[in-house]
């Protein structure tokens, strides 16, 4: 009992709030309403990859800028990625806070070869599995990504679980891609991973959100609380453990809770 709260009352109260945040109106104000914009599979996951990796600091500036760099892709990101000159890449130009046009342009390159030699970056995921969560995936997508000549300040904007981070960007991404959504918010359009494995996004509100209903102990928002909040999360829901980032990141950034 946690605040006067069984168990079975939490997961009530965030099945609840769940449902009530993970509702296409939530969309209108959050950035996965730029991959919304497109219907290709590759077209989804390059605009989701980009939207998530700047996506911190305020909603409306992440969403201002992801829509930059859609508008800088010809509002065809996998056509422009595939078949971009090296002279039409080095033009491209944006900024969001520390992500540059340096980060911006070698992402651009290296998607391009990553799309050279596999059809979806759910394949790329999936080279490597692990049965109870996607942490090894991330790290084995980051060597991906940096296997070539990297501007090593770009290394910064693709987190890594195994040093620690949260990988709250990835995360978001991954449940993005991955989890099965009945209402139209997640898009489920990778198949060949469970969402059972996917991990939550964590982040300030939906850490503190977490701490105050008893289901995170660990003060940092880190890996350690990632894989803390995981085995809660998986208690309340073993199959769709992610559907509380909406209860979770919703009544702390909307409610205040």
């Amino acid at each position: 009992m946690v605040n006067g709260l069984t168990n079975y009352e939490i997961k009530d109260f965030l099945d609840e709030k769940s449902f009530q945040y993970n509702q296409k109106s939530f969309i209108d104000s959050d950035p996965i309403q730029v991959p919304h914009k497109f219907k290709k599979k590759q077209d989804i996951e390059i605009s989701s990859f980009l939207t998530s990796t700047i996506a911190w600091g305020q909603r409306k500036t992440i969403i201002k800028n992801s829509f930059k760099m859609m508008e800088i892709l010809d509002n065809s990101p996998y056509d422009f990625v595939l078949n971009a000159s090296e002279k039409e890449i080095e033009k491209t130009n944006i900024i969001h806070r520390t992500f540059n046009s340096i980060d911006f342009r070698y992402f651009i390159k290296t998607l391009k070869r990553i799309y050279s030699n596999y059809d979806d970056l759910e394949t790329v995921f999936c080279l490597k599995r692990n049965e109870l969560n996607m942490h090894s995936s991330i790290n084995n997508f980051k060597k991906i990504f940096f296997n070539n000549n990297f501007p090593k300040r770009t290394t910064k904007h693709i987190s890594d679980p195994y040093k620690g981070s949260a990988c709250k960007r990835l995360n978001m991404f991954l449940r993005w891609m991955v989890r099965k959504d009945n209402n139209g918010v997640d898009f489920g359009i990778w198949k060949k991973i469970s969402p059972s494995i996917l991990s939550c996004p964590l982040d300030i509100h939906s850490g503190n959100v977490a701490r105050k209903l008893g289901l995170l102990l660990r003060k940092q928002n880190d890996h350690k609380a990632v894989l803390e909040l995981d085995s809660k999360l998986r208690e309340l829901d073993v199959e769709d453990p992610v559907k509380y980032d909406f209860a979770l990141f919703g009544l702390g950034i909307f409610e205040g809770f």
